[in-house]
């Protein structure tokens, strides 16, 4: 009997599926439609391709319900309880702006009406002391005009230092339990006990407004699971690249708010052990988004600096990614100046692109690689959905009738314009950051990705690319090799000279028990991780950098490593440190891991020094005209075969496309190695 592993990744245009078989070391891929109005539709659709769903003992889905819950503020009306005086904190929100000579900007509107924030008398002090007590009946009275004016269905708490001492928050979520007990109450403590009492705020805010659509949804996923006789092992993937259960994921949900994207970078981080990299830059083009990543040092980039939109922010650990309006379902138009333009808005699943046949008649990306002869139109999807060629030639011209240019020369423009798009955003995750691209393997995947990597190489000037296995369900793939993990961090507020090792110590060890806690409430125990890192600052300064620490307390022998470990990376990051200035710790964070059992991959056969035969040739254009490109189907490739370009490589879910300068070679798993890494 099988028991298999399924990794599931909900997209805006398809919903991808990974099968494995522990007892055959078999991995399957597919993917169907995403089904907008309801994503569980989808699922259950793909799923239906087992003839046994009982045989699924393992499900670890991506979901963008939280996303979309707050994109499209479609979320619950939220009521915001704090300490009296301090209402309108989630309105003033922060001075800086988005565009300084931009007049016309108005910052974005909280997740939370005026009318509904509420102050409770009551007062914590920076050191902990109260200065005035909790009013109880204070309480009790707002729970009874919250009940009677029936608006609220979720409520967050936010008092002023809680961080520091929770206990006031804690006792207002008990009598709101007791007075209100069928709406969800979301407190500050729970969800980001760290200062900047505005972060805070909006994080707290904005975890009460999913709570009851993303507890709806979990509870209506387990239960057609259920229907479906799927009743083993069900996780949520987390912001920060773990795995949740559906229980963790209802009393949590702001968890979740990318949790999709995660799991491409979590395949990548395998990819690169496996190809014997340690800096690697991702990009996951799909056909509404483009994310990218980084890998550094065999480690993925974590942050807790994410906007939903500027100005609101949401300060949960997760795996740092960027992402833009780029997709292959990116439109094509002309703005008011009779520029081209390409994106951010898409075509998506419904309509979705010209050349899909559904309906959709503007220009996309995927009509214009299908223009160029980058797509074959007989095997999109395998050839389980035939592509429209002259309905993408159609939509294409009449973009190009308006500029007076050529189909092929307009799709080529498209095609450029994403691009450049997508250059921009590696530069963000790399340049910007300090990081120079020709020490970066660019690894490519998402259905969109492979088709644009060689131009992306180029144009940002990364010498090695990688198509890893299975490129258009990577993400999905990425779930399955995810772990539990469980971050959790609290500010403290010390300096150098006034370090309180004792306080620091106690402060770790709790955040520790907390994670294993949660893990041991999830359901897992065994082969646990702790890993541990201090926020810190030169006194004065305005951003922390985060200091990995390997001892687990502070005494006389480790605490002066720890200013040394700060000045070192002060310098490595700025080229410069300050010996003697006061250093300030601001945040205690832990990780607390559980590694899971991961499936074994197996290589491919070797090529024995056989050429690679191409199985068709066909007409593809390129920037210096048309090619005859040789055809090559990905399961005919073997460890070794070499590849010259200009090259197509098939496969069900994606295309690989080889400019004419440029090699690929085959590796002994089957990724398909561009450029310089090609030639070692």
């Amino acid at each position: 009997m099988a028991s298999y592993m399924v990794g599931i990744d909900v997209g805006g245009t398809f919903t991808d599926f990974v099968s494995y078989d522990p007892q055959t070391k078999a991995v399957e891929v597919w993917k169907n439609p995403s089904t907008p109005k309801d994503p569980n539709d989808g699922i259950l659709t793909g799923l239906a391709k087992f003839e046994a769903p009982g045989d699924i003992n393992n499900v670890r889905l991506g979901t963008t319900v939280a996303t979309n819950a707050i994109l499209e503020r479609k979320g619950a009306t939220v009521g915001y309880v704090t300490t009296a005086g301090f209402k309108d904190i989630p309105f003033i929100q922060r001075g800086n702006r988005r565009s300084h000579y931009d007049i016309t900007w108005i910052k974005p509107k909280p997740l939370v009406k005026r009318r509904h924030c509420f102050e409770i008398s009551e007062r914590v002090m920076a050191n902990g002391e109260v200065e005035v007590p909790l009013d109880e009946a204070g309480v009790r009275e707002m729970a009874k005009k919250i009940k009677q004016e029936g608006e609220i269905e979720a409520l967050s708490v936010n008092f002023l230092f809680s961080y520091v001492r929770p206990d006031h928050e804690q006792r207002v979520k008990d009598i709101l339990a007791e007075e209100l007990p069928d709406i969800p109450v979301s407190i500050s403590y729970d969800v980001l006990p760290k200062w900047k009492e505005y972060e805070r705020a909006s994080t707290t805010i904005a975890d009460a407004y999913i709570k009851p659509t993303v507890s709806k949804q979990v509870r209506n996923i387990r239960q057609r699971f259920a229907d479906n006789g799927i009743t083993d092992h069900i996780v949520v993937i987390k912001s920060n690249g773990g795995e949740m259960s559906l229980e963790a994921a209802e009393n949590s949900p702001i968890q979740m708010t990318v949790s999709g994207p995660t799991g491409g970078v979590i395949a990548g981080k395998h990819i690169a052990g496996l190809v014997g990299i340690d800096h690697l830059v991702t990009i996951d083009m799909g056909g509404t988004s483009t994310d990218t990543s980084t890998i550094v040092g065999g480690q993925e980039n974590f942050t807790t600096d994410y906007e939903i939109e500027f100005g609101i922010p949401i300060q949960i650990p997760m795996i740092d990614i960027r992402t833009i309006g780029a997709g292959g379902g990116s439109i094509a138009w002309i703005d008011k100046g009779g520029m081209l333009r390409v994106g951010p808005e898409s075509a998506g699943a419904d309509p979705g692109p010209a050349c899909y046949g559904t309906g959709g008649t503007k220009a996309t990306v995927t009509d214009a690689n299908l223009v160029l002869g980058r797509i074959n139109p007989d095997n999109f999807l395998g050839g389980e959905m035939k592509l429209d060629k002259s309905a993408a030639e159609k939509a294409v011209q009449a973009v190009a009738g308006e500029l007076g240019r050529s189909a092929d020369e307009t799709a080529l423009a498209v095609i450029q314009i994403a691009n450049n798009n997508m250059v921009g955003a590696l530069r963000s995750v790399l340049i910007e950051r300090g990081l120079d691209p020709r020490d970066f393997s660019l690894l490519g995947f998402g259905g969109a990705g492979p088709l644009h990597i060689a131009d992306l190489m180029n144009d940002a000037g990364i010498p090695s690319g990688i198509v890893p296995n299975y490129p258009g369900q990577f993400s999905a793939f990425g779930f399955i090799l995810t772990d539990a993990r469980v971050d959790t961090q609290r500010t403290v507020q010390m300096t150098s000279k006034r370090f309180d090792q004792e306080r620091a110590t106690e402060v770790m060890q709790s955040l520790i028990d907390t994670g294993i806690g949660d893990l041991k409430g999830q359901g897992y125990g065994k082969n646990v991780e702790i890993y541990r890192s201090l926020e810190m600052r030169y006194l004065g300064q305005n951003y922390e950098l985060e200091i990995p620490i390997s001892f687990d307390s502070f005494t006389d022998e480790t605490t002066p490593q720890l200013w040394q470990a700060f000045h070192d990376m002060h310098e490595a990051r700025f080229g410069f440190n300050i010996p003697r200035e006061v250093i300030e710790v601001i945040t205690v964070k832990a990780t607390t891991v559980s590694l899971t059992e991961k499936p074994e991959f197996a290589t491919i056969g070797d090529s024995a020094g056989a050429a690679a035969e191409a199985v068709a040739r066909r007409e593809v254009t390129f920037e210096g005209g048309r090619h005859d490109t040789p055809i090559y189907n990905r399961t005919d490739l073997r460890d070794g075969h070499r590849i010259a370009g200009p090259a197509i490589v098939e496969e069900a879910a994606s295309v690989t496309v080889l400019r004419p300068d440029q090699n690929l070679r085959v590796d002994a798993y089957g990724n398909l190695l561009i450029g310089k890494i090609a030639e070692e």
